[in-house]
């Protein structure tokens, strides 16, 4: 994908002016606040609560003023070829302009994630893809259509005569730069008993989360429970690195009941289980002393970023978790060390040579590391010290990331098919091997379309909103197979690594770039074909693979060697 701006041709007058089908203004108004609840009672003004009162505001006032438009001078109809993009200023903000097969398009220029500016991403196949994380969102109706996120964008009509007019539907979606899609309200629930539901959703992370919201979006209006064990309502977890009263303890799929710690049993239609996954615990001895901490829930990441402040902080472990907390806690922290079982962090996951540059950047920034070690015993002393395979570290905080397990426990006896490691193979629509159940998220192995639909499991955050979605269609009858590219991101030190792909069972790395530099592109092989891409500072180009992933079309090694 090329991207070429030429100058600006004489700038002409543009006169704008709203046009609001009446079916639009119906759509988007379905519900006060843009949202209809996916908690127990279904409380028609209730919220999922990922946007600002500002956001609630804005959507509740869209169409009170229906003259309020803008207007502006933009640019010549010869301005763009076909397959570019620009930003152009309007009064008030930007939009996104775009040109795909001689028509125009206009949305928001940001991407409503994390604000990244759409214009350096990928224009493909009609869907603009975020240089940073990969949302995709369609250029005809500013949908969202790979996550993460869970907005989409605003989208302005465009005119073109030989001059370019827009047609913005307020000068609020102008400055929002996002847009809640319309849901629809929770029926009456007078015909529901206590212990009745239409949809249970079991987790209430991305995979539950964006289920909720699929179903309301897509019009469904019946009752649905989710159950958590956390006690904040569904938040961007990421930025850390619900109803009912207990956990559930069992299910039967034959009677379709769900049973709870507390006694309380509630029956289902359709089931969503996507539970994610729980820390495992080091068993060894000591490992239950005090100031050992296992990042889950935001009271674990406020704690560690408390305790560890002008302490020495042991990390058992050199995931991406631990490396990033790592990263973290090294400007706060009196000192920092890692702990590690391979040579160098990230072996598997990004070879030997992208790992050691990162391991650098560590070291130059004053994180310790003691890898090819294993933790053998914690002991309490007058601070704590911990003794590896190797030798004795004498600290005063331990954070704790030894992996994760699915929390599938309490599917035994369910009917339910979990394999040896605890996940739940699910079928491309994301059904269990029991009609009416679905299973996504982290505990969950699929076939992955790039890679000939090998079952995988991919524990990332944007994986687990499509996998959400696909599940909420398939429920409403809507036959959709899950199909995009695995997208993942990490950042240390101000530095971002972007990945697509699945990389498992690599045999060759190949490097354009300066590692030293860490400014890289590594393309993950296996025997002729690359199955994966990762980059530091060499942005868009993730984006620009995973959307050739996304199209089928093979990328040979002898193409990127």
């Amino acid at each position: 994908v090329k991207f070429c701006f030429k100058c600006p041709c004489k700038r002409v007058e543009v006169k704008v002016e709203v046009v609001i089908p009446e079916k639009d203004k119906e759509k988007e108004s379905m519900s006060p606040n843009g949202k209809a609840s996916p908690i127990a009672h279904c409380k028609t003004n209730g919220s999922a609560k990922h946007h600002s009162d500002e956001d609630k505001s804005f959507q509740q006032n869209l169409y009170r003023n229906p003259r309020d438009f803008v207007e502006a001078t933009v640019c010549h109809v010869k301005d763009l070829e076909n397959g570019q993009m620009r930003e152009v200023d309007m009064p008030g903000g930007k939009v996104l302009l775009i040109k795909e097969n001689g028509e125009y398009r206009a949305v928001s220029h940001k991407c409503p994630h994390y604000g990244a500016p759409l214009v350096k991403g990928v224009l493909s196949d009609g869907r603009v893809r975020c240089p940073w994380h990969g949302a995709c969102f369609s250029t005809a109706t500013g949908d969202i259509e790979d996550f993460p996120g869970l907005d989409s964008l605003a989208k302005f009509q465009v005119k073109s005569v030989s001059v370019i007019l827009f047609y913005f539907l307020l000068l609020q979606a102008l400055q929002s730069q996002k847009r809640m899609k319309g849901m629809a309200k929770c029926a009456s629930l007078s015909s529901y008993s206590p212990g009745v539901t239409s949809v249970l959703i079991i987790g209430a992370g991305p995979a539950g989360l964006v289920c909720a919201e699929t179903l309301r979006q897509e019009g469904f209006a019946e009752r649905i429970i989710m159950c958590t064990l956390d006690r904040h309502l569904p938040y961007d977890k990421p930025k850390l690195s619900k109803v009912c009263t207990g956990p559930v303890v069992s299910l039967d799929t034959k009677t379709k009941m769900a049973t709870f710690k507390d006694g309380f049993r509630l029956e289902f239609r359709n089931l969503l289980i996507a539970p994610g996954k729980t820390p495992k615990q080091l068993n060894l001895k000591g490992a239950n002393m005090e100031n050992i901490f296992y990042l889950r829930s935001p009271e674990d990441a406020n704690w560690i970023a408390k305790l560890a402040s002008n302490k020495n902080a042991v990390i058992v472990g050199a995931s991406f978790v631990g490396m990033e907390v790592a990263a973290y806690l090294a400007e706060k922290a009196h000192s920092v060390s890692v702990i590690g079982v391979e040579d160098v962090p990230f072996r598997k996951a990004l070879g030997e040579k992208v790992g050691r540059a990162i391991m650098k950047m560590f070291e130059n920034n004053r994180v310790k590391f003691y890898m090819l070690n294993e933790v053998s015993e914690l002991r309490g002393q007058q601070g704590k010290v911990l003794k590896t395979s190797t030798m004795e570290i004498f600290e005063l905080f331990f954070f704790l990331t030894v992996g994760a397990v699915p929390a599938t426990t309490f599917l035994k006896h369910s009917g339910i098919n979990v394999d040896s490691k605890g996940f739940i193979p699910v079928t491309k629509t994301m059904q269990t091997n029991v009609s009416g159940v679905f299973a996504a998220g982290d505990v969950v192995t699929f076939p992955l379309a790039m890679r000939n639909n090998k079952k995988v499991n991919v524990p990332h955050w944007q994986m687990a909103h499509m996998q959400g979605r696909i599940a909420a269609l398939n429920m409403l009858g809507q036959v959709t197979e899950i199909k995009n590219v695995p997208f993942f991101w990490t950042a240390m030190f101000g530095k971002s690594i972007r990945y697509a792909g699945h990389g498992e069972g690599f045999d060759d790395v190949i490097i354009q770039g300066d590692l030293d530099e860490l400014k890289f592109v590594a393309f993950y092989t296996k025997s002729d074909e690359v199955i994966a891409v990762a980059s530091m500072n060499y942005d868009p180009i993730v984006s620009k693979v995973a959307e050739v992933f996304r199209s089928g079309r093979a990328i040979k090694k002898r193409d990127v060697e």
